[in-house]
Order: C-alpha cells, then sequence, then structure tokens
C-alpha cells in the first residue's frame, strides 16, 4: 500500500508540475508575441503559413522552404574510390610518370600512418582511357561507361574535400557532421524532422553488399540516430529469407495474439511514462509498432517475383541476387516507390592500396551498370523529379604511388584534399562538371566543396535550413553541419 501511494503522489506532483509550467511557459510566449509581433494573432497569412507541410509526422510540422526532393537515395561506396580512375581526367600524371610529386604540389601535407616507411612519392597516371562526354564535357573513364550514359542527368563534383584521412572518421564525417561517433547520421536527421511518408515501412532504411570478400567492415554508428530518439536510426534491410531480423512471430505466436500483446505493452508503458518521463519508452513503443506493420509490407517488398525481365536487363543480372549492389539498387527503387525517405545503400571494397588497376575493375563492374540503371528507372516512372540520388566515398586517392610502382601496378593512399561525388535527381542541374583540381589531381584550384556544404545543399533541397533546424542535447544545440556549411547554388536547378 505504501508504495502505491507514493506512486499516486509522485504522480500528482508530477502532474501538477508539468501543468503549472508548460501553462506558463503558454501563456508567457503568447504575450510576448503579440508584443513583438503584433499581427500574430491576425487572420493574415504569415510567410511561415504559406510554407508547405513536412506531412510525415515530423519534429518540422512545416518545411522552411518550398522542397525539391521528397526523398534520398545514397549510394555510398566505402573505401574511397579513386578519382583519378574514374572520373577526374589528368593526362598530366601520364606524362610525368614515376616523377617524385613536386613540393611545391604536396606542400608538405600529411599523409596516412601507411606511409610512414615510403620515402619516394612517384606519380601515377591512370592505366584506364578516359572519353570526354560530347555534350557535359566532363570526362568519363572506360570504367564507367554505364554511368557516362546519363551523364546529363547526374552533375559531376570533382571538388568535394574533407578533414579525416583514416577509414572510420571519414566515413562518420560524411554520414554525421562529426569524426567522433555518437552523433545522429543524415537518414536519422532527416527521420526526425520529417517523420515517415510510409506508415508501413520504416523511414529510414539500410542496404549492406561487398566488392570484394576481404572489404573493410563499417561502423554501425553510420546509420545511427545519436542523441536523437531511437526510433530514428536506420533499419537494415538483409539478404535471405528474413530481411529484417527477429521481424517474425517466434512460434506458438499469431498475429492476434501479438496485436493484443502490443496493446497492454503500449498501456504499461504509458503508466510508466507518467513517473518517469521517459521519452525513450515512446521510441520503444514506436518500433514495437513498426515492427508489427512490417510483418505484412517487407515481405512484399523483398519479393521481386513480379518485376518484368527487362528491370533485370536494365540493373544487370546480379540484381537476382539478394545481398549485391545490384539487388540493393533494384530495392532501393522498390523502396522509393513505397515513399520511404531515406535509402542508403553502402558498398565496400574500395581500398585499394595496392593492385589497384585488377581490383577497381571488379568493384567498377559490380557498380557502374546499377548505379546509371536506378537513375534511369526512377527517370521513366517520374521518380526522378523528387528523389535526390547520390554517389559518392569518404575521401579520394592520392596522385602519386603507394608501394612499389611499375607499368602493370601501383597503389594509392587515401587523399582528403579532393575526390569526385556526383548528384542526380530533384533540384540538381543535370549535365555539369563542378569544381576543378590542379594538373596533378592533388589539390583544388576551383570551387571547392566541404562536407558540411554536401549537407547543407542535400538538407536544401528537402525543403530544410540547415542552420535552423537543430536538437537541444547536454545544453547545447546540435545540427547536421554542426557551425560551418554553405548551400552550393551553383548547383541547383
Amino acid at each position: 500500500m505504501d508504495y502505491e501511494k507514493e506512486i499516486k503522489q509522485a504522480q500528482y506532483f508530477q502532474n501538477r508540475r508539468e501543468f503549472l509550467k508548460t501553462t506558463s511557459r503558454g501563456l508567457g510566449s503568447l504575450a510576448l508575441g503579440s508584443l513583438l509581433f503584433p499581427d500574430i494573432m491576425s487572420a493574415q497569412k504569415s510567410k511561415t503559413a504559406q510554407l508547405p507541410f513536412s506531412n510525415g509526422g515530423g519534429a518540422l510540422p512545416r518545411l522552411h522552404h518550398t522542397p525539391k526532393a521528397k526523398r534520398v537515395i545514397y549510394l555510398f561506396q566505402s573505401g574511397g574510390p579513386s578519382q583519378l580512375e574514374l572520373f577526374d581526367y589528368k593526362p598530366e600524371l601520364i606524362k610525368r610518370w614515376g616523377e617524385e610529386i613536386p613540393d611545391s604540389v604536396r606542400n608538405g601535407q600529411r599523409v596516412s600512418g601507411m606511409l610512414a616507411a615510403q620515402s619516394s612519392f612517384p606519380l601515377v597516371g591512370s592505366k584506364f582511357n578516359f572519353k570526354q562526354h560530347a555534350t557535359t564535357g566532363g570526362y568519363y573513364s572506360s570504367l564507367m561507361p554505364y554511368t557516362s550514359e546519363i551523364a546529363e542527368d547526374i552533375c559531376m563534383i570533382n571538388s568535394m574535400h574533407t578533414e579525416a584521412i583514416n577509414h572510420e572518421p571519414a566515413v562518420i564525417f560524411m554520414q554525421t557532421g562529426s569524426q567522433q561517433t555518437g552523433r545522429p547520421c543524415i537518414g536519422s536527421w532527416m527521420s526526425y524532422g520529417l517523420g515517415s511518408s510510409n506508415k508501413n515501412l520504416p523511414s529510414f532504411v539500410v542496404l549492406l553488399s561487398q566488392g570484394k570478400d576481404d572489404a573493410q567492415s563499417l561502423n554501425m554508428q553510420a546509420w545511427n540516430s545519436g542523441f536523437l530518439p531511437s526510433h530514428h536510426q536506420g533499419v537494415q534491410f538483409r539478404s535471405g529469407a528474413d530481411p529484417v531480423l527477429y521481424l517474425g512471430n517466434p512460434p506458438g505466436i499469431d498475429r492476434k495474439s501479438r496485436r493484443r500483446e502490443l496493446d497492454y505493452l503500449a498501456e504499461l508503458e504509458a503508466e510508466q511514462k507518467k513517473v518517469w518521463g521517459d521519452t525513450e519508452i515512446d521510441s520503444k513503443i514506436s518500433q514495437y509498432e513498426m515492427a508489427y506493420r512490417m510483418q505484412t509490407s517487407v515481405p512484399d517488398i523483398a519479393d521481386l517475383s513480379k518485376e518484368p525481365e527487362h528491370v533485370f536487363d536494365l540493373y544487370g543480372q546480379d540484381a537476382r541476387i539478394p545481398g549485391t549492389y545490384a539487388y540493393n539498387c533494384l530495392m532501393a527503387r522498390r523502396l522509393a516507390e513505397r515513399d520511404v525517405n531515406c535509402i542508403q545503400l553502402y558498398h565496400m571494397g574500395w581500398d585499394q592500396h595496392g593492385n589497384l588497376p585488377r581490383e577497381i575493375v571488379r568493384l567498377a563492374k559490380s557498380t557502374d551498370q546499377a548505379s546509371a540503371a536506378l537513375v534511369k528507372d526512377l527517370k521513366q516512372r517520374g521518380l526522378l523529379e523528387d528523389t535526390l540520388v547520390i554517389w559518392g566515398g569518404e575521401f579520394g586517392r592520392t596522385s602519386f604511388s603507394q608501394g612499389k610502382l611499375t607499368q602493370e601496378n601501383y597503389g594509392r593512399d587515401h587523399h582528403p584534399r579532393c575526390y569526385s561525388t556526383w548528384m542526380a535527381g530533384a533540384g540538381i542541374k543535370g549535365g555539369q562538371v563542378y569544381g576543378k583540381t590542379d594538373d596533378f589531381g592533388y589539390n583544388i584550384i576551383e570551387n571547392p566543396v566541404h562536407v558540411h556544404d554536401f549537407q547543407a545543399t542535400m538538407l536544401h533541397l528537402l525543403g530544410i535550413d540547415h542552420e535552423r533546424f537543430t536538437f537541444k542535447h547536454q545544453g547545447r544545440r546540435y545540427r547536421l553541419t554542426d557551425v560551418h556549411g554553405h548551400v552550393v547554388k551553383d548547383i541547383l536547378a
């Protein structure tokens, strides 16, 4: 009895305290607002009232401006693809093959620890041929024939740069705006701000694939919600019979019983929240409910049996094999059709410190056709107009060789000072090459795009002002772009 009395007393004081606190705050805010903005209570339409609704149940009831994109598909190439073999053509490196990189170019810039014992840094040009696109003027390697076909739909940024020189902090920085773990990733910020357009599927889905068996693994912090409520973290879809782990009911439990269990659990946790006020309880209930709804929606989306033959011809026959990059690209289109807001593909294996000429052929072959097919498929279905597609890794590769250089073989170290990323779709001005590096492909000489600029631009296309989109945590207001970032308006349509 004493325990029940304490619980009731705690509920009384908390409810009384919350009532007084929220009422005084609400009335005070109305009074102050009426003094500062006399027209706020009038029937006139304010600028804010004319902005579009977020509509997904997220933290932003209204967007900051009219959006171009409703969803994002991010084709993340983990490991650092070599821009010098794919998109940034440098004939000077071929001319000066084997020569030491000039001190005036390198300028004492740091290298990774893997080059600590290397005393010579010989320049090395790409072994692969490049062809200039007739309309856009951009150069595309023979390794990327399919991507060159969509050149008029994409904006190739050759002037991306970052701050991290090692894989994990660089990936985390690209995805969360910080090199340290614990911050929310891009997809989680989207889920938090925009909510979900499909109540039967997560707003943020993650798909993984490997370009080689010994590919460096990824830290799950790359799709974690950080200090945002946990139901905003990415939900990983896997290959095989169960795309989402622990989604099915255990033996002896049918769907009706599961529904009854969730209802009782919701009542219990609602009472618990009254006492403790823990907002994470809402996240747990949200995750339980989403899992229940996904029991019917996920098997449907994972069933490719109704896809026509010409779709598999477009994406490549690997699209029939669960877990491949091509399969995941096709899944991304199916998720986009069902209004999933953020679809993140991670393809691992681009880290080529040695034997680069042979290994990059395999990686390019496994991604080129499917990446281009995704853009073509979205376009022919009318989805590219409001879907932002992004392709790129965490950094680039050096213009000098790592390890022994021969005419047939070489490697390249990590290079954060410049690399290539392309964007297509909603609000992006296609058919252009943006940014320029020097003749050695080592430093940016025109239109640099920092990681925070890239993130700010992406949020802008979603109707979000990156400076106004914040979350208060431990006394500070955080945002995806930290305290940096500018929208790259030159690449916007």
